[in-house]
């Protein structure tokens, strides 16, 4: 839901922008986009299929999202020269590291949890166990580099209630900025064919 709301966002700031300067929109110029659907095929398998809980192995689950932040990473790498890559390459690299530190899955504490789920959903759910689709529901005292878990949360009277990383947030910065930015390209290889 974050990654889409920056995508919009983005999207809608370079066109007003480009709009603005009565200029055209144009997309990132991204190379290798095939990889990105191939990254979240084992999110799919793993996480997003109703029998994958219980038909394949945790082990197995945790191993398929390390390929999928993995993957994406080196997508970030082949596209490292385009404007906002690196910021999500920073994102990616820090949801990255914390899963890899649990298993694969992301922690949430139950304080966190519990703002997200009632009381009586979240007592079935026991402490290392897996909590909604990539999550293992962890206390502070029990994560490694806490920091980076999904620990930050909408305000209370905000009508989505999704928790998120430290990560999520640079994705979505280096996504905004990567469709905001569109505007500008043109504007670059104009000034270039400038001569001087």
């Amino acid at each position: 839901m974050v990654l889409l709301a920056a995508v919009l966002a983005g999207l809608l700031a370079g066109l007003a922008v480009a709009r603005w300067q009565k200029r055209s929109w144009e997309p990132p110029g991204l190379r290798f986009l095939w990889l990105v659907p191939i990254a979240f095929l084992p999110q799919l398998v793993a996480v997003y299929l109703p029998q994958a809980r219980t038909e394949i192995p945790v082990a197995l689950a945790g191993a398929g999202l390390i390929l999928s932040q993995t993957l994406l990473l080196l997508f970030c790498w082949l596209n490292r020269r385009t404007v906002g890559v690196w910021v999500l390459a920073l994102g990616t690299a820090c949801n990255l590291l914390i899963m890899a530190v649990h298993g694969g899955f992301m922690p949430i504490s139950p304080e966190t949890a519990g703002r997200l789920v009632s009381a009586d959903a979240l007592a079935t759910v026991q402490i290392g166990g897996r909590f909604g689709w990539k999550d293992v529901l962890l206390p502070l005292a029990q994560t490694q580099l806490a920091f980076l878990g999904d620990r930050l949360l909408p305000p209370a009277g905000f009508p989505y209630q999704v928790a998120f990383s430290l990560g999520d947030v640079f994705i979505a910065i280096g996504v905004f900025w990567m469709m905001a930015a569109g505007s500008r390209r043109r504007i670059i290889l104009h000034l270039e064919e400038v001569p001087c």
